[in-house]
């Protein structure tokens, strides 16, 4: 065995023998909480016998006669693949006639002299040795009689009228019918009483073997083969039954319980036939391994109550039958952990827009912890449709807005312990494109431009792919991708497509097409393309019963050639007028062999097809009626149903004129009811296509088949279908019937399936009727509005939505077929629980005064339950919009008024008002109000605008701010004269833009009045950011750092500093001389 492993190596690779190690292997892995065990591992030696020693005699068969080659290989292990061969290792061929059988041989339907040969030799592959047995060379000679005796089908294999198989749920059904006959017979294959299985039904060895893959218990049932040829047929049924290994319906999982705790392992298994079902604890019969008081075996359960840490073991379920056995492995582990979240603190989800928001919470913990979400640090528990809480602790938020952005907090507890942990969500703005590439026109040779201008969040990066027909760009320097548009020139007729902007975020895609059609322009004139002349001179030769040869002479082509010849008919004597499309033939043939139908009265005309169009048809050619014959063909779309529960209607799309094949077309119908020993019943009737059988049982299977007669006889035998008398309304009611309440909105209902007989028709499905009796908080009732949901099939559930809180509600249960409903089943009654109120229906605020507001309020319009009371939180707004303190006041829950005192005066107040019920809080309103001002001080507010020391106060200030403004436009214009010139002269740096050569000034730090181009990087960037490689002045170079200051001159400060570049640009703010605004701003 491997070390540190459970893997075991058997080398016979340096001698021993494969033999001694033939058996059956299992692994059992154990520590102190337990042990599981493996499946059984079979190990067996591959083996390939040599073929036994046989004197072969030579075969000597007549002409036409059939011949079995037996091959009879040795037992291998694994079986060896067989093939038959000659003296020169060249294939046998294979045809219908001659093949290879699923047991190796080859057989001979009739030989021919063509198959006398000294060498087939049957060979053996036996893959797993790598090894080929050879059968010594098979002798065959054939000697011709006249004449040839035909001969109608016999089977070579199987033998019998009859036969049985078993195959295994799962596997590969082979069946096989080998016939001998003279011509060589065709194999045709049915299933009795149904339909072979679409898409799983595959025919090999020239239609002589049925293969039906993924069998199952459903394919069970008797399966023929048909060998024909024109001297009769011979038949087989096979009887298949399909066993089944066992399989899994539940198989046990690992449970994690904490002690005290109750639980079950479920062990379910299906098979056939039935398994058996054997429990073991660590690896041992579950009867003699060691008790515990808190386990008991019932079946295929093991129920657990009131585990202690002792009860962790492993559990193994073992489901066998007489065709294999299923073994599983569950850890029952009894342990007390406090909770653990296993996602990442502060995970920052990113989504769009009315897009699904998913927020993670993975934990652990035993006992199970229950989760709690809340949005924000002392946010309120979330509840409420328009979240979604999954069992795994996950929070949908289905319609995410910007609002939802925010720190959301997950809380985890159980009896051991509790943790929280917070996760992060925005929500971004969806791309979209504002204007999209339109429909294009262009002459070839000119240019032409899409655009795809888009809007996305400013947060996420967009790239723009540009696609012709949902294929890359063709790599030519015409086509010119631009910031938000595409430009192709010198447009050839290759561009003609479908042109489409595809826009990408990491968040989201949108995309827009148009199309662009290049025209030529307008030609010069030119030869003159038609539709072809109509063809003439028609002429039939070589009249046969079901054939005859029509030759034509073409009329002119109009400059484009004729491509092809289109022949139609007329039957003048069944649809005269009406002309039917016959064949074509290319446009280099002028003769053409047609296949006729008997007692037709043919006509034929000619249409001749080039680029342009058709031509005009010829004109008719000579009649020629057919003599008549039995129908070839019987009615097709043969159908069965009732219309009353006592009758049978049997119904057919009746032949076309021509298809009667000659006169006096009439229909043999016939029927017999299904699996009933009962002699076929049959009337002949005409010119109609339906006939009804009065006085049949309720809903019962029928034999139909409906063949086509004539004046000279019948048809071929027609194939059977199954049809069904009428339905009449079920009889019984659904029983049992559950209402399992979910929660205050959903609801589940059960019932029990009514016996199928007693539906008397085809089962649609159940429908449930429900309504609403009256709402436990307010016992009014009110109109009974029936609901009704209809589930189709034989379910036996279904979930009731949309039910309304702490209301009574009523339903019944009917069965539905195709004629009606039945019976309903005895009304049920139950009762949804308690919801969260609506909000409020209003909020009034009156009466204020200095110090106090009376609030106003009605009940909510929707309580959903009993309302235990109102909340009332409210908080001061100031002037600039801050929200001061919250205040919160519960108000009992038969209040409509409330009269707060002690408020500040003249101040505004945010209310939020919402309603409780024992379940939580229900949705809240706002409103606002302001407290009266105190009229003395107002008036002191007013007057203080009309002294005339103010006055004066505020023309010194202006003043004071002329005088700074005319300061710092001299020293601004001074500016090439300031040591920072030196200094950059001295660094020579790159980045900086040479003197202008007009005014010696830097180029770099301009006058807001020249009105001259910046060096790039010079100007704010358009977010209005200055970016740090933008706007330093390098003062760093100069030894001041950053925040160094010239203290010789205040201006060069406000200009220069580097600090700026830590505030956010205001308004249109640069590197230019500072506006009479900002010097006001800076001033105060």
């Amino acid at each position: 065995m491997k070390p540190n492993s459970g893997t075991l190596v058997i080398n016979i690779m340096n001698g021993g023998k494969a033999e001694a190690y033939e058996g059956v292997y299992q692994c059992t892995a154990r520590n102190e909480r337990g042990a599981a065990i493996s499946n059984n591992i079979v190990i067996r030696p591959s083996r390939s016998p040599l073929w036994t020693k046989e004197k072969l005699e030579p075969n000597q068969v007549r002409e036409g006669d059939s011949l079995v080659l037996h091959c009879r290989p040795p037992v291998g292990l694994p079986p060896p693949i067989i093939f038959w061969m000659d003296n020169a290792f060249q294939r046998l061929p294979q045809s219908e006639r001659v093949s290879q059988g699923l047991n190796g041989d080859l057989y001979f339907s009739n030989v021919q002299p063509e198959d006398t040969r000294e060498d087939y030799i049957c060979y053996a592959r036996f893959n797993h040795t790598q090894t080929i047995q050879q059968k010594q060379p098979i002798s065959v000679k054939v000697f011709s009689t006249k004449p040839v005796t035909e001969r109608q089908p016999i089977l070579l294999t199987p033998t019998g009228s009859t036969s049985t198989k078993v195959e295994l749920r799962g596997n590969v059904l082979l069946l096989e019918c080998i016939a001998a006959g003279l011509p060589t017979p065709v194999i045709r294959w049915f299933k009795e009483g149904g339909e072979l299985p679409a898409n799983r039904t595959f025919f090999e060895n020239f239609k002589k073997t049925l293969k039906i893959i993924d069998v199952s218990e459903a394919d069970s049932g008797n399966y023929k083969c048909i060998a024909r040829n024109i001297l009769g047929s011979a038949q087989h049924v096979i009887s298949v039954t399909v066993k089944a290994a066992p399989y899994w319906i539940t198989a046990p999982r690992n449970l994690v319980l904490s002690p005290g705790e109750d639980g079950t392992l479920i062990c379910r298994a299906n098979g056939n036939p039935k398994p058996n079902i054997s429990w073991l604890a660590n690896g041992v019969p579950i009867a003699i391994a060691p008790e515990d008081p808190s386990r008991k075996v019932d079946g295929d359960t093991i129920i657990f109550s009131r585990v202690q840490e002792r009860s962790s073991a492993v559990y193994q379920c073992n489901a066998s039958n007489e065709y294999g056995y299923l073994l599983a492995n569950a850890f029952v582990n009894v342990l007390a952990e406090p909770p653990r979240i296993l996602t990442p603190a502060n995970k920052l989800y990113e989504v769009i827009a009315d897009s699904p928001a998913l927020l993670d919470c993975a934990y652990f913990g035993s006992p199970k912890p229950e989760i709690e979400w809340f949005k924000g640090v002392k946010g309120s528990i979330l509840r409420g449709n328009e979240y979604v809480f999954h069992d795994n602790g996950t929070l949908e938020i289905p319609v995410a807005q910007k609002d939802s952005t925010g720190t959301y907090t997950c809380v985890a507890r159980n009896e051991l312990g509790k943790i929280q942990n917070e996760v992060q969500l925005e929500v971004k703005d969806p791309t979209m494109i504002i204007k999209q590439p339109e429909y294009k026109v262009i002459q070839r040779y000119g240019h032409v431009s899409f655009e795809c201008i888009i809007k996305h969040d400013s947060t996420l990066l967009p790239t723009v792919i540009w696609l012709k027909d949902n294929d890359e760009l063709p790599d030519d320097e015409r086509f010119l991708v631009g910031k938000d548009n595409l430009t192709i020139m010198n447009v050839t007729d290759k561009d003609d497509g479908t042109y489409t902007c595809i826009v990408n975020t990491t968040l989201d895609s949108v995309s827009a097409s148009a199309v662009l059609t290049v025209v030529a322009a307008p030609p010069t004139p030119a030869i003159i393309y038609a539709r072809p002349n109509p063809p003439f001179d028609l002429e039939l030769t070589g009249q046969l019963e079901r054939s005859v040869e029509l030759s034509w002479i073409p009329g002119d082509e109009n400059n484009s050639p004729i491509t092809n010849f289109v022949i139609e008919y007329e039957d003048g004597l069944h649809e005269p007028g009406v002309w039917h499309y016959q064949t074509e033939v290319p446009g280099t043939q002028t003769t053409v062999q047609l296949k006729l139908s008997p007692y037709v009265n043919y006509s034929f005309r000619v249409i001749a097809v080039n680029e342009i169009g058709r031509s005009q048809p010829s004109e008719p050619s000579e009649q020629y009626l057919t003599k008549s014959a039995n129908p070839d063909e019987n009615p097709s779309n043969v159908q069965g149903v009732g219309s009353e529960p006592d009758n049978l209607v049997i119904t057919w799309e009746s032949l076309k004129g021509f298809q009667s094949n000659g006169p006096g077309l009439q229909y043999k119908v016939s029927w017999r009811q299904k699996d009933v020993d009962d002699e076929w019943t049959s009337v002949i009737v005409a010119n109609v296509s339906k006939y009804i059988v009065s006085g049949t049982p309720t809903f019962v299977p029928y034999e139909i088949k409906v063949q086509a007669l004539n004046d000279l006889g019948y048809a071929p035998e027609p194939s059977e279908v199954i049809g069904h008398s009428g339905e009449d309304l079920p009889m019984v009611a659904p029983g049992n019937v559950q209402v399992h309440v979910i929660n205050s909105t959903l609801a589940k209902v059960h019932w029990d399936p009514v016996p199928l007989k007693t539906v008397r028709g085809h089962l649609q499905g159940y429908k449930v009727y429900y309504w609403k009796v009256q709402s436990l908080s307010r016992r009014n009732r009110r109109h009974v509005e029936k609901k009704i949901l209809t589930f189709r099939g034989n379910k036996t559930f279904g979930m009731l939505p949309g039910l309304e809180p702490y209301s009574s509600y009523k339903l019944n249960v009917r069965v539905v077929n195709g004629k009606g409903e039945g019976p309903a089943s005895p009304d049920k009654v139950f009762k949804t629980p308690e919801g969260v109120p609506s909000s409020p229906s209003f909020l009034k605020i009156i009466n204020p005064t200095l110090d106090s507001l009376t609030l106003e309020w009605g009940s909510p319009t929707h309580p959903n339950g009993v309302l235990t009371s109102y909340i009332l939180k409210f908080q001061p707004i100031n002037n600039t919009h801050e929200l001061g303190p919250l205040v919160e006041i519960r108000i009992p829950a038969n209040e409509s008024s409330l009269i707060l005192k002690n408020l500040n005066y003249s101040t505004r107040y945010k209310f939020y008002f919402n309603a409780q019920t024992s379940v939580g809080s229900g949705s809240q309103i706002t409103e606002e109000a302001i407290t009266i001002m105190d009229e003395a001080m107002a008036s002191r507010q007013v007057d203080i605008a009309t002294q005339g020391w103010f006055i004066g106060l505020m023309c010194a200030v202006a003043l004071l701010i002329l005088i700074l403004l005319i300061v710092c436009f001299i020293r601004r214009n001074k500016g090439g004269k300031y040591p920072v010139k030196e200094k950059e002269d001295a660094h020579a740096d790159p980045e900086i833009q040479p003197m202008k050569e007009d005014d010696g000034t830097f180029g770099e730090y301009s006058d807001a009045e020249d009105h001259k181009p910046l060096k790039k990087g010079s100007r704010t960037p358009s977010d209005r950011t200055v970016k740090k490689e933008d706007s330093d002045d390098s003062l760093v170079d100069y030894g001041e750092g950053v925040n160094g200051q010239f203290n010789e001159d205040g201006s060069f400060i406000g200009q220069y500093s580097g600090k700026k570049e830590k505030e956010p640009a205001e308004g249109n703010e640069s590197s230019e001389a500072p506006s009479p605004v900002n010097a006001m701003n800076s001033f105060v």
